[in-house]
């Protein structure tokens, strides 16, 4: 399998690029960080790691937004599954759930929590096998993530609640509202979000193995296949391989490509079993694409839909977000010069108009209902 075979149409499944890095290409970036933090393996490769901000520092970007304060050791965890679960929980008020997408993490609402914080209860989540959280060895689908999202707000925000996600992230929200009994979520907010629409979607022949390319071709396929994966993932979470391909595209505006934002790319994937969790939710994407579409997950939904869409997003096409508002009319629509990361690229612009739709919502009374069973 060759590595632009591996990544071929998998928009939501790479966090710095729709392709494998070409070694050699992020030399002609200069690389700024001290490489002592700490040393780690990925796939018996050693590497070191990147330097990390003190913790009690609180930054303002140049758009002059307070940053949630960068701490090394993360915030809160929730142990979900026997599962260690990172989150971040800031301010008071209607709970707000935020989920990042494919390779980021809590950590990536830097610019969103402290102003969402002033007005409502912010909760920031580490999908299982990103960020914070464990990078546990399971297989990896678009349930697993919305199971968690779902116990995560039945056992941790127990009222009823926004939800607000990007890319990957954000079709992990429209799987949890269709779930969820109605009236529990009252909105949800896509920043750019992965999924497609069935007329979209190739589909494949799945007839049944013979017996040779079951046990002889699929494991042999499997060992070169992990080999190709783990080396590409490797060159492609070096910080400056991460900074090249952020600034290759992905945000179109560089200023917010900064020491803060690499480091939280970095040090989660210098975990020793993320290139692991990478390769299997890569093998699980080519086995089994698209299973769940927009429109099936669309039809179930009930609630408000906000997307704030970044027009200049390399990976998914501007279009989705006028075919989601036209396959679902309770939809508000605020296009923005941005790429896949509006909320980082252009922070002031997502904060207020996510604050204004809030407010449409009639959640100034936080709600003491507690999820019911599901």
């Amino acid at each position: 399998m060759s590595a632009s075979c591996a990544t071929a149409g998998t928009e939501w499944l790479n966090p710095t690029g729709n392709r494998f890095a070409v070694p050699g290409r992020s030399n002609q970036f200069r690389g700024r960080w001290e490489l002592n933090r700490r040393n780690f393996a990925i796939n018996g490769i050693v590497a070191t790691g990147a330097s990390v901000m003190p913790p009690s520092v609180v930054a303002e970007s140049s758009q002059g937004l307070q940053q949630l304060p960068f701490k090394p050791e993360g915030y809160n965890y929730w142990t979900w599954r026997g599962h260690k679960i990172h989150y971040v929980e800031e301010g008071e008020g209607f709970p707000v759930v935020l989920i990042h997408g494919f390779g980021t993490s809590a950590f990536h609402w830097r610019y969103n929590i402290p102003e969402l914080a002033k007005n409502y209860k912010v909760y920031a989540l580490d999908l299982l096998g990103f960020g914070w959280s464990e990078k546990a060895q399971v297989d990896y689908d678009a349930l697993i993530w919305r199971d968690q999202l779902v116990d995560f707000l039945k056992e941790i925000v127990k009222q009823h609640t926004v939800l607000v996600g990007n890319g990957l992230g954000g079709f992990t929200t429209l799987l949890a509202a269709a779930e969820l009994p109605a009236e529990q979520v009252k909105g949800v907010t896509l920043l750019n979000s992965a999924g497609q629409f069935g007329d979209d979607i190739t589909t494949t022949d799945t007839s049944e193995e013979t017996a040779l390319r079951k046990f002889i071709v699929r494991p042999v396929e499997e060992i070169f296949q992990r080999v190709v994966v783990g080396l590409a993932f490797w060159l492609s979470m070096r910080p400056t391989q991460i900074e090249a391909q952020l600034k290759s595209g992905v945000y179109r505006n560089h200023s917010n490509v900064d020491d803060y934002l690499l480091n939280s790319i970095a040090i989660p994937a210098a975990d020793p079993n993320a290139g692991e969790v990478y390769y299997r939710l890569l093998r699980q994407l080519i086995s089994n694409p698209r299973k769940y579409t927009l429109e099936s997950v669309l039809s179930q939904l009930s609630c408000r839909l906000l997307l704030l869409w970044g027009d200049l997003d390399p990976w998914v096409d501007h279009a989705k977000a006028n075919r989601i508002k036209e396959f679902y009319p309770n939809t508000s629509l605020v296009n923005l010069q941005a790429g896949h990361y509006p909320h980082d690229e252009v922070p002031l612009l997502v904060n207020k108009a996510l604050l204004d739709w809030l407010s449409t919502l009639g959640l100034s009374e936080p709600s003491l209902r507690t999820v019911p069973e599901i």
